[in-house]
């Protein structure tokens, strides 16, 4: 008997055990109340927008081979880089400012990994009943009850990714013709590939991962602690006032028996989705869903005890010390954060709607003609950011007497349109020693104040 158990402990632990499946418990509160206004909106706002159409197209695509992003009626080119850098770096600070004032706000509330995920449950729910019925369900052997059941799921499933795939796609394809091509069969092969890309992550991530991702996929849990700091609001059990824990009669006085006043119910754990404890202290794991404060505030209703025994605080405010939510680091980054949304307000408000740019030809310095003038080539690209088809009108200075030839008096160019026009430019040759820079300048005609210069180089002989 000895041997034997000598030889188990011998026995190498195993690296690796298949985590078991959480079955989030069912509850009602003013924080589920708020994640599910958040789950609908965000949703909402996803699968509606594409649809929405602005000036007879539609309000928000992102055109990659015509490398144009429209967003409501603003048309963005591949030269606006900076507004998308400046949208990112917005992003970052308004997590680092949300994490240094609230903690995972932003993964308990708005992360897609957990609204998709509550969509997901609630068809799990629709067709498998609440979490002691899903539990007794995948316990019990097959049957045409189970069958039907899991078929139900699993069709709600595939047809909610499948169009969750397809209006991602649609963000990047006009929606409404890539929904006749996938009906008719007729879709290009990449359209069709990334509709189920994407809707077999969203099935794999939002049905089966669940709270994996969150554990061991998102960075944000590895790294949100160096953004956390005594002051910083978490979801905490309020150890001082629930231990010593234990189970009791609603009409027993817990003082008289020495216990506090968590009755150990468990009910914190059956309602988390990544499957933690919060008496256990603060973790990685937890999403700052706040589930558990709305389950622990029902049983405290219930007992006739004071709410608060899970709830947001600080950990400042746990150890009896005062909280100051309002510190340094929350008025650099809200500082931050409002320098560069007003940069971005403001430099899209005064943002040019054209965009010229001339480029000399370089296969030849210049042309000597009969009649005493010297030639140069160039290629103007002029670039309409307006919705509408706008003309323009093209000048030159710096050079006494200089004229353009190849270029019509009026320059029209389509809304969203590209230009680009060839022409030449000539001078007297006495005008021109050498290198001489000039200054061309393009007028919206129906615009008089808008006015665009681009400097540039006009060759001529070098004088003896």
């Amino acid at each position: 008997m000895n041997s034997e158990v000598d030889s188990a402990r011998a026995q190498p632990a195993p690296m690796y055990a298949s985590a078991e499946k959480i079955y989030p418990r069912e509850i009602q509160g003013r924080y589920d109340s708020l994640r599910k206004l958040a789950t609908v909106v965000l949703l909402g706002l996803f699968y509606g927008l594409p649809w929405l159409l602005w000036d007879g197209r539609q309000a928000i695509l992102f055109d990659l081979p015509a490398r144009k992003f429209y967003l409501l009626g603003l048309t963005l080119w591949p030269q606006d880089f900076p507004y998308l850098a400046m949208l990112l770096i917005i992003a970052a600070f308004s997590l680092f400012f949300f994490t240094a004032l609230a903690g995972r706000l932003w993964c308990g509330f708005a992360c897609p990994q957990t609204v998709w995920t509550e969509a997901f449950i609630w068809m799990e729910q629709v067709a498998e009943g609440t979490r002691s019925q899903r539990m007794k369900l995948d316990k019990a052997p097959w049957s045409f009850e189970k069958l039907r059941r899991k078929f139900l799921k699993q069709m709600l499933w595939i047809t909610f990714a499948v169009w969750t795939g397809f209006t991602f796609v649609g963000y990047f394809t006009p929606v409404r013709e890539l929904g006749v091509e996938l009906v008719t069969f007729s879709a290009g092969g990449w359209a069709t590939f990334w509709t189920l890309f994407y809707g077999f992550a969203t099935y794999g991530n939002a049905g089966y991962m669940r709270e994996q991702v969150c554990k061991y996929m998102c960075p944000y849990a590895r790294f949100q602690s160096a953004m956390f700091d005594k002051d910083t609001l978490i979801i905490s059990y309020d150890e001082r006032r629930g231990e010593p824990r234990g189970s009791r009669k609603r009409s027993t006085d817990p003082k008289a028996l020495g216990l506090g006043d968590c009755i150990d119910c468990t009910m914190c754990v059956q309602v988390c989705p990544t499957g933690i404890d919060i008496r256990d202290g603060l973790q990685y794991e937890c999403i700052a869903c706040a589930a558990c404060i709305d389950a622990c505030d029902a049983v405290m209703d219930k007992m006739n005890y004071p709410r608060g025994l899970v709830r947001y605080t600080t950990q400042h405010a746990l150890d009896g010390y005062t909280t100051k939510l309002l510190r340094p680091r929350v008025f650099v980054y809200a500082t931050l954060l409002l320098l560069l949304v007003a940069g971005l307000v403001t430099s899209m408000a005064t943002r040019t709607p054209i965009i010229l740019d001339v480029i000399r030809d370089r296969n030849s310095l210049y042309r000597e003609l009969p009649n005493g003038m010297i030639e140069n080539i160039y290629t103007i690209k002029l670039i309409n950011q307006r919705n509408d088809a706008r003309n323009f009108a093209l000048s030159v200075a710096g050079v006494p007497g200089i004229v353009l030839d190849g270029v019509p008096e009026i320059i029209g160019v389509e809304g969203g349109g590209v230009l680009s026009l060839p022409f030449r430019a000539r001078a007297r040759r006495d005008d021109v020693h050498g290198i001489i820079n000039i200054v061309f300048t393009v007028r919206d005609l129906g615009e008089t104040d808008v006015l665009l210069h681009e400097d540039s180089r006009f060759l001529g002989p070098t004088p003896r």
